[in-house]
């Protein structure tokens, strides 16, 4: 569908109209339009979500667990080293000179989110991180159980993924999900964690580490998978510094999280294994779906029914007994058949136009078993070094679920996703008639009257 489709007066109300037949729909399984009657809580009994978002037995995208493979981080993914093995070393170190030589001719040049105060920003934050302490094991500074002289926390899976759920939340996480650990959901656990050490499970009862491998014990059955949100207003200057900011200070929170949360598990008498790397450990994307956070997209990421794409993933493996989630659905991934915004606005044509999801990867890069939009990573990491000079995030910026959900309409555009998908091209043309995903001046940004962190925590509440 093209960019330049203009809302007509008619179109509009006809919109306006199917909205009225879906709300007559959405009154007889007692939805108060006008307040807020939700539907059923995640396990633990918290995160009580609208009725629209379902939960179900399987993913909105197919898997075929038996050709899943647990994925070395250290050869099969672009962490880190630009293009990693999938460009000569020369080729590499080309790209990091051409983003070095862009963004001093940016800077040189005061082009706007590019400017000295942006550069100083981003790399603020991102020094911070590099510099706060990261471990499978974890600190092991809170005093345990033991050493206080009283038993370990003992509790239902339900009531202890209430605790869990609401610690997390206190330390910063958006929402959070659980995964069981089983013969199928292991291989989403890195075989060879990004900075090439094995992962593997062992019948002992604590984790450890050696200088080759790090062991989880077989009795840590639990992923638990925490989303923190990116601030909608940085991104919206994507592809910039002030975007790149708004990227890195969600990792760096999400890093203080991982240190709580591995602090509060030991203080309760438990293990908590985190990620040692960014976005190690396991497959960020497959266990929030898993996890029921939100469903695949055309991005190749999640996106979920409450910030859409505008998080980043974080997991931690656990033996504390936890009540696991499930799957949604609150028609994202059907919507994304249809949309195609973010594979139009993407500059270097990284993202697919197909209309169903497929099986086959693009790459090397992506675990074959499981349907998806695949993405061109590559096509997509040149862009960063040779014409963005920093990560990107325009499909981010553009995607209509990155609106947050305090309006009236805005939740009522998502109830109608769910439960009325025969107008979903129709609300793709609002969503560009109403000049949303339109990048946002990166000067202004300065000036804007922003809440802490840049982003709204009350959960449309």
């Amino acid at each position: 569908m093209s960019n330049d489709i203009k809302m007509s007066r008619r179109n509009f109300l006809k919109n306006v109209g199917m909205a009225g037949v879906t709300a007559g729909v959405a009154g007889s399984t007692g939805l108060t339009l006008a307040g807020e009657v939700f539907g059923s809580t995640t396990s633990g009994g918290v995160y009580r979500r609208p009725w629209w978002v379902r939960e179900v037995d399987e993913p909105t995208t197919g898997i075929r667990w038996e050709q899943i493979k647990r994925v070395d981080a250290s050869q099969d993914t672009l962490f880190g080293n630009v293009l990693g093995r999938f460009a000569s070393e020369e080729e590499n170190r080309r790209l990091v000179q051409v983003r070095s030589d862009l963004l001093l001719e940016r800077l040189n040049a005061e082009e706007p989110g590019y400017m000295l105060k942006d550069q100083a920003l981003e790399n603020a934050v991102r020094q911070t991180r590099t510099a706060i302490p990261r471990s499978f094991l974890g600190a092991q500074r809170a005093l345990t159980p033991e050493q206080r002289g009283v038993p370990r926390w003992e509790g239902t899976p339900d009531e202890a993924a209430h605790i869990v759920k609401v610690a997390l939340r206190q330390m910063g996480a958006a929402s959070v999900g659980i995964v069981h650990l089983d013969e199928r959901t292991r291989k989403l656990i890195y075989a060879v964690d990004a900075d090439g050490k094995r992962i593997e499970f062992e019948d002992v009862e604590q984790a450890y580490e050696t200088a080759q491998k790090r062991v989880i014990p077989n009795r840590a059955e639990w992923v638990i998978v925490y989303a923190v949100q990116m601030s909608e207003d940085a991104l919206r200057r994507a592809p910039t510094k002030i975007a790149e900011f708004g990227t890195q200070s969600a990792y760096q929170r999400g890093l203080l999280i991982q240190n709580g949360l591995q602090e509060f598990l030991h203080g309760l008498g438990y293990q908590g294994l985190g990620e040692v790397v960014l976005n190690g450990l396991g497959i960020s994307p497959a266990l929030a779906v898993m996890g029921g956070l939100g469903e695949l997209s055309r991005q190749n990421r999640v996106i979920t029914p409450e910030y859409g794409p505008m998080v980043r993933l974080f997991k931690l493996v656990t033996d504390l007994p936890l009540a696991a989630d499930r799957p949604i659905d609150a028609g994202i991934t059907r919507f994304c058949k249809t949309c195609k915004k973010c594979a139009e606005a993407c500059p270097p044509s990284a993202l697919s136009f197909d209309t169903e999801p497929g099986w086959t990867p693009v790459g090397e890069w992506s675990n074959p078993g499981h349907q998806a939009w695949f993405e061109n990573s590559l096509r997509c990491r040149r862009f960063w070094y040779e014409e963005a000079g920093t990560n990107c995030g325009i499909c981010f910026a553009v995607c209509p679920f990155t609106k947050q959900g305090k309006s009236f309409m805005h939740q009522f555009v998502h109830m109608q996703i769910a439960t009325a998908p025969t107008v979903n091209s129709l609300t793709r043309s609002m969503d560009d008639a109403f000049g949303y995903g339109v990048r946002k001046d990166p000067d202004a940004w300065w000036n804007l009257d922003l809440p802490e962190y840049g982003i709204d925590t009350t959960k449309g509440k």
